[in-house]
């Protein structure tokens, strides 16, 4: 090899050695040490904590397992993740080597000379240097753009879990609340008859027992309300699982207790958020794909280098050509410098949106903590409002049997009595969600096995 063509050479492995655009380096953004209402010590790793578990509710495990293998909108997550997988097969040596095979059968002639063939084929390969690393930062967004679909699912399943278990945690508040007015029809009606029976004894007024009709017509009234939100809440249960409510409408029916966890409101500390809330993961991945981007807009504004050639053989006939071509960027670099400029800026937006994901994950976790903490309070002070009222209705029952107390004071204590069971299971509703709120804007149970394939890191 002549000293000219090692110095091209060395020259050529030097550029391909040569990567232009900024260096990806992970964000910060500071934090505090705990959240408002938390303590200081950490949870780690949560992505795989099955945290509906702690209802204790077989229907409710069942009914989540199902939708993580059919709910729709995690299926389109998953398709994401395929198509990202094809655009990174497209990255890397595949883009930068190309190639054609061609053939070729003339037949000619005339009525004078008898007809003749002839063969020919040609094949022209071609290799693009990557002299900037405009292809290798092409890799890397690609790569960076898939991690962000796989998080997606992550966030998919987030979204479904927070559904389902809300809509099941609405659905077994609205059966108890039923069987609640179910219940305090059946005391209207047993009040009714005490009216009637002491009407015909001289004892109560035609007044008194109007009264007593109309308390009982309104609890009565209650009822299709109540059943509406039971059944809006089955059908979208239905959705979630992505299946007819015919298949679930009997099993949901039986009825159950209303859900309750059996455990606390453990979070972790905020920096636990960066790890495991897969949308903040996913807008990290994001930015990294828009630094690479740069990369990939600064190597445009560089001259592009290909060796290729073309190898010809026509009946027995070889030829071949081969040779470098280089192309200079010089007329439209105003417009290259603007595309790069363009992406400097989407990846300024894409940390600044990183940034807002992470604080938008404090804030939930820290109103769902806020609204746990009260809502277990509320529901300890609500039972022993229930009790209290249960002693009074007891009382007042027997003192209007004595002819101590009126028939109105009767009605207003059992409507007290029917109004404190239903804020009850009203307020352990309440409990319910935000303690699943709470799990969901943690971070946790959304990190399982799918049937994505996952192509190789390495370029």
């Amino acid at each position: 090899m002549t000293p000219k063509k090692t110095a091209l050479l060395s020259l050529a492995l030097g550029l391909a050695a040569c990567t232009v655009g900024p260096d990806y380096q992970a964000p910060k953004q500071t934090l505090a040490v705990s959240f408002a209402e938390g303590n200081a010590q950490p949870i780690g790793q949560a992505t795989q904590q099955y945290w509906w578990r702690a209802f204790n509710d077989a229907t409710l495990n069942d009914l989540v397992q199902t939708g993580l293998n059919q709910n729709l909108d995690i299926q389109t997550a998953i398709a994401r993740v395929a198509e990202a997988q094809a655009v990174a097969r497209t990255t890397g040596l595949p883009s930068l080597v190309s190639g054609n095979l061609s053939a070729q059968r003339t037949v000619s002639g005339s009525d004078m000379v008898d007809n003749s063939a002839a063969n020919s084929g040609s094949f022209n390969p071609a290799i693009v240097l990557d002299l900037f690393g405009g292809e290798r930062r092409s890799r890397e967004a690609a790569l960076a753009s898939l991690q962000s679909a796989e998080l997606s699912v992550g966030s998919a399943r987030l979204a479904y879990l927070s559904s389902l278990v809300t809509n099941y945690i609405d659905m077994r508040y609205f059966q108890n609340a039923l069987a609640i007015n179910r219940q305090t029809i059946e005391t209207r009606r047993d009040t009714l008859s005490l009216v009637q029976s002491q009407r015909e004894a001289g004892a109560a007024t035609a007044l008194d027992e109007a009264q007593a009709q109309a308390s009982l017509d309104a609890d009565l009234a209650a009822l299709p309300t109540l059943e509406a939100g039971f059944y809006a809440a089955t059908y979208a249960i239905a959705t979630l699982l992505a299946q007819p409510v015919q298949t679930i409408e009997d099993r949901l029916e039986r009825g159950a207790a209303q859900p309750r966890p059996a455990s606390g409101a453990d979070v972790g500390v905020p920096a636990d958020l960066v790890r495991n809330r897969p949308d903040v993961r996913a807008a990290e991945r994001k930015l990294a794909a828009a630094t690479a981007e740069i990369g990939i807009a600064e190597a445009a504004l560089y001259p592009s280098l290909t060796l290729g050639g073309t190898i010809t053989r026509t009946e027995g006939f070889d030829s071949w050509t081969y040779g470098p071509s280089v192309l200079v960027p010089v007329l439209n670099q105003p417009a290259l410098r603007a595309s790069r400029d363009q992406q400097i800026a989407q990846a300024e937006q894409a940390e600044l949106q990183w940034r807002s994901s992470v604080l938008d994950a404090v804030e939930e976790v820290q109103s769902a903590q806020s609204s746990y903490l009260r809502n277990r309070r509320a529901v300890a002070a609500y039972q022993r409002s229930v009790v209290s009222n249960e002693r009074v209705v007891e009382l007042s029952r027997e003192t209007y049997r004595g002819g101590t107390t009126t028939l109105l004071d009767l009605l207003t204590v059992q409507r007290s009595l029917s109004s404190a069971r239903l804020t009850l299971a009203s307020s352990v509703r309440d409990l319910a969600t935000s303690w699943a709120s709470l799990q969901v804007a943690a971070g946790k149970g959304w990190a399982f096995p799918t049937a994505t394939r996952t192509v190789a890191r390495d370029s």
